[in-house]
């Protein structure tokens, strides 16, 4: 029988009967392959399929979970992300782009894990250059158990017959499956290998770590369906120039997808920020224009973070609108109610927004500290350093008020900040007195009570 071909698109996993030059679903160049369709293979047993009766139907009440628990890695940062740890049988999927600390992270986990024998499983470095890397740690067991290895089969029956409870695979995209003829990494193979590693982590109750690769968007290579066959997606965040690095749960079937983990990268692997709102305030010594601080919500924690601003008359005919860890358009946004607002002049001015330390935030309640940022920087004022400025800016003007204020105030009083701007005080209600707290309303009050 004659084989079917057909092209696929490595970035999206379009399918097009023809070799295509862009991709009309994801516009990326040259990225189509060619996957020839073998009708012999059947990767399904059909003869499973009249096996389910009525008898295997359960209530949810009748449903045994006391045996259920979670493996506890003994790096609090990653337990945080993880929900609490890891849970037996979960298939987890860590991306994040080359050198960001992915491999060196769960190594170190494997170690840390040691009583329940871990397996490291590399596809793309030799068994002397995992040596190597674990004597530059300095803190890896020499009891850890190491496979090189990309055939997936292979992989398989290893993880079937041995004890490990913990998996680790690096990474998802050097290995390659039998069944397929296509090459590592593309669309199909990478389906087939991560089928088969879902189906190997429910019926065994073994945790598997996949190291995932990302495009040149960051997004994770490979087709969407890898994300929705795993049980937990982690994604590695930060910019290559700090050392700091950020582990945010993509999704999360056990936990929830709002708390992240902050590491730093060090000669010895990478080391938990327990306190991260000090270690981003560290450098903050003088008072300076265009610097002022918020409180920000990230899952449980609250970080305290420094926004700088930079406000400059424009060289050219449109001023630019830079901004390095905030949104685009919700500086556009605020840039626009100062101006409307207040009268300020930012059409002749390029404007450039910093949030230290490589963090990105998509907490309204910095916008405040936005406005006074580059307020202060334009009037060329500083900003008292024992200030936060916590708050939403509406359309009109008006502050809004955020959620878990309180425990945004508490951290910022942990931390001897002696003013802290806000469009509501909750102490007041609740009977407390908190003399540091100033309630504003509108934008155009806090400019009146800092800069004039």
């Amino acid at each position: 029988m004659k084989k079917k071909s057909y092209f696929n698109c490595n970035e999206c996993g379009y399918r097009s009967a023809k070799w295509l030059g862009k991709c009309p679903s994801c516009d990326s160049w040259d990225t189509f392959q060619e996957v020839i369709e073998d009708n012999n293979k059947n990767h399904f047993n059909k003869a499973k399929s009249n096996t389910i009766t009525t008898t295997n139907i359960l209530k949810i009440s009748d449903i045994n979970t006391e045996n259920n628990f979670r493996i506890k890695t003994n790096i609090n940062e990653l337990d945080r992300v993880l929900g609490g740890g890891v849970v037996p049988g979960s298939l987890i999927l860590v991306g994040g782009d080359p050198g960001i600390g992915k491999s060196t992270l769960l190594l170190q986990m494997s170690s840390s894990l040691i009583e329940n024998n871990p397996l490291y499983i590399t596809g793309e470095e030799s068994l002397n250059q995992i040596k190597l890397r674990a004597n530059r740690l300095g803190n890896i067991s020499p009891d850890l158990n190491i496979l090189c290895e990309t055939n997936i089969e292979n992989i398989n029956s290893a993880i079937l017959n041995s004890d490990a409870k913990i998996i680790i695979l690096d990474s998802i995209q050097s290995v390659y499956s039998e069944r397929s003829d296509s090459t590592p990494g593309s669309i199909l193979q990478v389906r087939e290998c991560a089928s088969l590693m879902m189906q190997t982590a429910k019926q065994t109750g073994k945790s598997i770590f996949l190291i995932g690769h990302v495009t040149k968007d960051g997004m994770i290579a490979g087709p969407k369906i890898l994300e929705h066959l795993v049980d937990t997606v982690l994604q590695f965040e930060g910019d290559k120039t700090y050392s700091y690095r950020i582990l945010r749960a993509l999704k999360n079937r056990y936990g929830s997808t709002n708390e992240i983990g902050i590491f730093e990268m060090q000669d010895k692997g990478m080391k938990e920020v327990n306190n991260p709102s000090e270690l981003f305030l560290a450098q903050r010594h003088s008072q300076e224009p265009g610097i002022a601080i918020s409180a920000t919500i990230e899952g449980s924690r609250t970080i305290l973070l420094e926004v700088q601003a930079l406000v400059t008359p424009s060289g050219y005919g449109i001023p630019q609108r830079v901004s390095n860890g905030f949104d685009q358009r919700r500086l556009q946004m605020i840039i626009s109610v100062l101006e409307k607002r207040l009268g300020l002049p930012f059409r002749n001015n390029d404007i450039f927004i910093n949030i230290a330390g490589g963090l990105y935030i998509n907490d309204p309640a910095v916008d405040l500290a936005i406005a006074m940022a580059i307020i202060s920087s334009l009037k060329d004022y500083p900003i008292n350093n024992n200030t936060v400025f916590i708050g939403e800016i509406g359309l009109t003007g008006e502050i809004r008020q955020v959620s878990q204020i309180e425990q945004r105030i508490n951290e910022s009083i942990k931390l001897g900040f002696k003013q802290i701007y806000l469009s509501n005080n909750p102490f007041e209600e609740s009977g407390k007195n908190k003399n540091n707290i100033k309630v504003i309303h509108r934008i155009s009050l806090a400019l009146t009570d800092i800069f004039i």
